[in-house]
C-alpha cells in the first residue's frame, strides 16, 4: 500500500489560517478529502495521513470526522495542548479514537528557539508513549538543538521530523542544517518525512538538482528504514501540482531498488504510524 504521510484539510478561514499570506493566494480556499482523493488515485497512492494545520482541538475533531467519512485517510496527526495541566486526560480521551496516531505542535511559529525545552511542553511529550502516540516535529534549522535535547530525553518516544526540518534550499545553505540533522538522525527513535521542500526553494525557478544534496544527506543519515514520502498537499499547491512535488521524490529514487521504493512510499509510514 502506498501512503502519502503528510497532507492537510481545511475549511479556509482568514483568521484561523492567517499564516496563508497573499503570496499563497492559490490556497486561500477550502481543501477537503474529495479534492485530494482524485490526486492520490491518479498517482497510484492508496491512502494518506492527515496532519493538523490549526492549533485547536476542534481541528483534531474535524480530522477525525473526515477520516470517518473517507476511508483512504488511514491516520490522523492531531493537536492537543501538550502544556495543559489536564494533558493526560486529553490524551486518554483521544486514545479512544483509533484513527488518531499522534500529535503535532507548530513549533516553527514559536519565537522562542528553545520552545521544545520548556518543562511544561516536555511533560506533555513524556505522556505520549503511554498511549502509543507519535509526535511530528515541525521546526526550522535554528530549532534543531532544542529538538535534539527533547528526542534524547525520551528515547522510547517515536518522533518524525516534518519537511526535513525546512533547510534553506533557496540559498543553498546546508552545513549548519546538515550538522544538526546528523546529530538528531543518530537517535534511532527519530524518523524523517521527505516532504515540504518546494516551499523552501525558489518558488518559480527551482530545479531537481536544488534538492539533491538535501535528499542525499537525509537518506544517508536516517537510512532507508526511517524516511517516508509526504506531499504537504495542499500547501504544495501554492505554485506546483501534486505530480510535480511527487516527481521530485520519484526522480531522486528512480534507481533505488523496488524494496527501497516500497519503504519510502508506504511501508515506513505504515510501521511508524501503525496504519
Amino acid at each position: 500500500m502506498k501512503i502519502d504521510s503528510h497532507q492537510h484539510f481545511w475549511h479556509y478561514c482568514e483568521v484561523k489560517h492567517s499564516w496563508i499570506n497573499d503570496q499563497m493566494s492559490a490556497i486561500k480556499r477550502n481543501f477537503l478529502p474529495q479534492d485530494l482523493q482524485l490526486e492520490l488515485e491518479s498517482k497510484g497512492i492508496d491512502g494518506c495521513v492527515a496532519v493538523q494545520a490549526d492549533q485547536h482541538e476542534d481541528e483534531t475533531d474535524f480530522l477525525i470526522e473526515q477520516a470517518r467519512e473517507h476511508n483512504f485517510i488511514k491516520g490522523v496527526v492531531g493537536w492537543v495542548d501538550l502544556r495543559a495541566d489536564n494533558i493526560e486526560d486529553r490524551l486518554s480521551y483521544y486514545a479512544q479514537e483509533s484513527i488518531i496516531k499522534g500529535f503535532r505542535h507548530v513549533v516553527q511559529d514559536e519565537p522562542d528557539v528553545n520552545f521544545m525545552r520548556r518543562p511544561d511542553f516536555q511533560y506533555g511529550i513524556s505522556k505520549l508513549e503511554k498511549y502509543g502516540f507519535t509526535y511530528d516535529i515541525l521546526i526550522f534549522p535554528t530549532q534543531l538543538a532544542a529538538a535534539l535535547d527533547t528526542v534524547k530525553r525520551f528515547p522510547n518516544q517515536k518522533f518524525v521530523i516534518d519537511h526535513i526540518a525546512k533547510p534553506y534550499i533557496r540559498d543553498g545553505k546546508i552545513d549548519v542544517w546538515k550538522k544538526g540533522m546528523q546529530e538528531i538522525a543518530a537517535c534511532e527513535n527519530v524518523h524523517c518525512k521527505l516532504s515540504g521542500m518546494v516551499t523552501e526553494a525558489n518558488w518559480l525557478s527551482w530545479k531537481q538538482s536544488d534538492f539533491t544534496p538535501y535528499l542525499d544527506a537525509v537518506i544517508e543519515m536516517f537510512g532507508i528504514d526511517r524516511v517516508m514520502y509526504g506531499s504537504d498537499w495542499p500547501v504544495s499547491l501554492i505554485e506546483w501540482s501534486y505530480g510535480e512535488v511527487k516527481g521530485i521524490i520519484d526522480t531522486h529514487i528512480k534507481n533505488f531498488s523496488k524494496e527501497e521504493k516500497e519503504k519510502i512510499y508506504g511501508k515506513n509510514a505504515i510501521a511508524f504510524y501503525k496504519l
